[in-house]
């Protein structure tokens, strides 16, 4: 008896540490798993207009909100420093994350998380199932909600937007609750593994939020035919 309950023990201390050891330096992509579903007409439309049919750009409501995400930007540089040594390509990631996370009304620093988990901050992952870019996307995203071309994903922009709003259609589909809404996005809803580790990492990355300070409902970016806010709601089928 002893000695089996020595055995679950260090099998469970093995995925722990494991676990751990993917959080920090991911080898695999966990957004493989990720099932086509069908959408109805309305979500698709509104999906698509999220996204939009041509490459997207950094376009701020106002200065206060790009001073903002810069703000955050420098906050965070250091930490991204060895993964992103290149000066320039750090801070217009960093940019670039923080605006599509806000436009799609989420944490930025969770949409890190998510990524350090999912690519280990790879612009060219690419999962054995296909899943590709920063936040692992699937290619049959760009058929059913962008221009049908799969190559697009490893656009730093592009990516990052795909999977901001993929992400808060999953929030919205699970009202937002994050653990599921985690869950579906990395296939494998009510499991608890994925979005532990994505949470973990998400709080590796909060010590830049302070300076995001826009109150709920301010708008940060502007969209053709979605709503962007930094509330809760944004993106929501209407």
């Amino acid at each position: 008896m002893m000695s089996e309950l020595r055995s679950v023990w260090v099998r469970g201390a093995v995925v722990a540490s494991l676990a751990a050891g993917l959080v920090a330096c991911p080898q695999v992509a966990w957004a493989g798993a990720q099932a086509e579903e069908p959408l109805a007409d309305s979500v698709r439309t509104v999906l698509s207009a999220a996204i939009g049919r041509s490459a997207p750009a950094l376009t701020f409501a106002d200065a206060t909100q790009k001073q903002q995400c810069e703000r955050w930007a420098v906050a965070l540089e250091d930490k991204l420093l060895k993964r992103k040594p290149d000066e320039l390509v750090r801070r217009e990631f960093l940019l670039t994350a923080c605006y599509e996370a806000r436009r799609a009304g989420l944490e930025p620093s969770l949409v890190l998380g998510l990524i350090q988990v999912e690519s280990g901050f790879r612009k060219y992952a690419i999962s054995s199932v296909g899943a590709r870019g920063y936040m692992q996307v699937m290619p049959f995203w760009a058929r059913l909600i962008g221009n049908g071309e799969a190559s697009s994903l490893f656009h730093m922009q592009s990516n990052l937007r795909f999977g901001c709003v993929i992400l808060r259609h999953y929030l919205d589909r699970e009202k937002g609750n994050l653990f599921m809404a985690l869950g579906r996005y990395n296939g494998s809803r009510g499991r608890a593994e994925y979005p532990n580790m994505v949470t973990a990492a998400w709080r590796t990355w909060k010590v830049a939020d302070a300076v995001l300070t826009s109150p709920p409902g301010t708008q940060v970016a502007q969209a053709t035919g979605v709503s962007a806010t930094a509330g809760a709601g944004a993106a929501r089928p209407r």
